[in-house]
């Protein structure tokens, strides 16, 4: 190694080095202890002559940088060489000036920059505001679209479980509920919920399967009462005081021969013979030349007769209440016959009230040859009435394609031949005042609700079909 001038040869303190000596070349300036801070290393004793004596464990430098830190540092290998690069330059040419030897070294570069060292534990770095609300953002939807998908099946389960509705106490107003003959416990559940006498008819159904013995109903009408609990409407139906005699009730929509069961079983009639006197021309009762049959002009209300009335005597009351309905709507004796006709229609195929007056303009708009060239209605319920299929509405594509069939209105144009079943208020005052719309077509696509779909164009009402066959699939009861 080169030396130093002999009066630059003093011993040098194993415990650091001062750099503001080294780098200077001024030797008159007191010397710092880098460890403790003290006085020169000449008032130490031990020191060694090698300059790098602690070089298995080498620290960085001070520097007069006022941005460096004074904290020892490991140095690198690189830093190590430079460190001793640089000192055999102060070495071997101590008098020409500091301009290379101060020049800072990579230590002291990365320092002043505020470079950490490689081997230095990094600090973790923060996550932004941005970050956390996009992180809260992302829960909040996998939150939702769990819901949305485990909706279903969770309501599903939670009903599961949950007791049917059921009403409290004997509930109040007054209802007549019939019973007809071939009713089961599970119709007459059914038909109590739809009239509103029970909350549910599965809360009824229960509770007749709990009953031992059975219970056994009567055909007839019943007086009940709005908002029953599912006890009270069972001991109502089995208390003989409760029964109404020569009383019935005809619900809207029912085709007469349906009527004259549920006439028979109140009014105490025999069937046969009211089905006799419904035999007898239509005209002798009062209706519309174009009537071949009753069908249509028979009331739906609840009726309390007199038992002294003959067949014939009953049938003229239900009409005669029929022409005050007519009556009472405006309908003149002349247009009584298309009213009813196109009322009967109207009554099968709506089901909401407001739909009533829609199903309305859709027939009506396709009596119009400017907006419906063909004059076909394409109505299922009246292919089904004429298939003797007085329940139901659907048909199947050989009913649809059958011309023998006089109520098809897929093959013969305008209103079918005769009505399809006994109007109420209702349907009348809808085949009166259609709403105002350009549809064509309209599907029940619901048959729970009655909810129906309403287009104008083929393409939207094969949309809605699609969907109506959906909810088929899903429903297969229905089939």
């Amino acid at each position: 190694m080169t030396q130093l001038p002999p009066e630059q040869r003093a011993p040098r303190e194993p415990t650091g080095l001062d750099w503001d000596t080294i780098l200077t070349g001024d030797e008159s300036r007191p010397r710092r202890d880098a460890r403790a801070g003290g006085p020169s290393g000449r008032e130490s004793q031990g020191g060694s002559d090698d300059l790098f004596a602690q070089r298995d464990h080498p620290v960085a430098p001070r520097t007069n940088d006022p941005f460096a830190s004074h904290d020892e540092v490991p140095l690198t290998r690189r830093e190590r060489r430079e460190l001793e690069e640089r000192q055999s330059l102060l070495e071997a040419a101590p008098t020409t000036g500091p301009s290379e030897a101060q020049r800072p070294s990579r230590a002291e570069r990365r320092s002043a920059a505020g470079i950490d060292d490689p081997g230095a534990p990094t600090k973790p770095k923060r996550r932004g505001a941005w970050g956390c609300l996009i992180a809260l953002l992302v829960v909040v939807a996998l939150g939702a679209g769990a819901f949305f998908f485990l909706q279903g099946p969770i309501s599903a389960v939670i009903e599961r479980f949950q007791p049917a509705a059921d009403y409290e106490g004997t509930g109040s107003g007054e209802v007549t509920f019939m019973i007809l003959d071939g009713d089961t416990g599970s119709s007459i559940a059914e038909n109590l919920y739809e009239e509103g006498v029970v909350a549910s008819s599965e809360a009824f159904y229960e509770l007749l399967l709990q009953q031992e013995p059975e219970p056994e109903f009567h055909p007839g009408a019943y007086r009940l009462a709005e908002k029953m609990s599912a006890k009270a409407a069972l001991e109502a139906l089995e208390d003989p005081a409760n029964k109404l005699e020569n009383t019935f009730v005809i619900p809207e929509g029912t085709a007469t021969a349906d009527a004259l069961s549920i006439i028979a079983e109140g009014a105490g009639v025999p069937l046969e013979q009211l089905q006799a006197a419904a035999a007898e021309s239509p005209q002798s009762y009062g209706l519309p030349a174009e009537a071949q049959s009753l069908e249509g002009f028979l009331f739906p209300a609840t009726y309390t007769v007199d038992p002294a009335l003959d067949a014939r005597g009953v049938l003229q009351t239900l009409v005669d209440r029929q022409f005050q309905a007519l009556d009472d709507a405006g309908v003149a004796p002349a247009d009584r016959w298309r009213t009813i006709v196109l009322a009967s229609l109207i009554q099968r195929e709506a089901g909401l009230r407001d739909d009533y007056y829609k199903v309305s303009r859709v027939f009506q708009n396709r009596l119009d040859p400017a907006q419906w060239e063909s004059g076909l209605l394409q109505s299922d319920a009246t292919v089904a009435y004429g298939t003797g299929n007085t329940h139901r509405v659907s048909t199947t594509d050989a009913e649809r394609a059958d011309a023998g069939n006089p109520y098809n209105t897929y093959v013969h144009p305008g209103l079918p031949v005769g009505p399809i079943s006994n109007p109420g208020d209702l349907a009348i005052d809808a085949a009166l005042h259609p709403a105002d719309g350009t549809w064509l077509f309209f599907v029940t696509w619901n048959l729970d609700t009655g909810e129906t779909i309403f287009s104008t164009t083929v393409e939207e009402h094969d949309a809605a079909v699609a969907k109506w066959l959906a909810w088929m699939d899903e429903h297969p009861e229905y089939q």
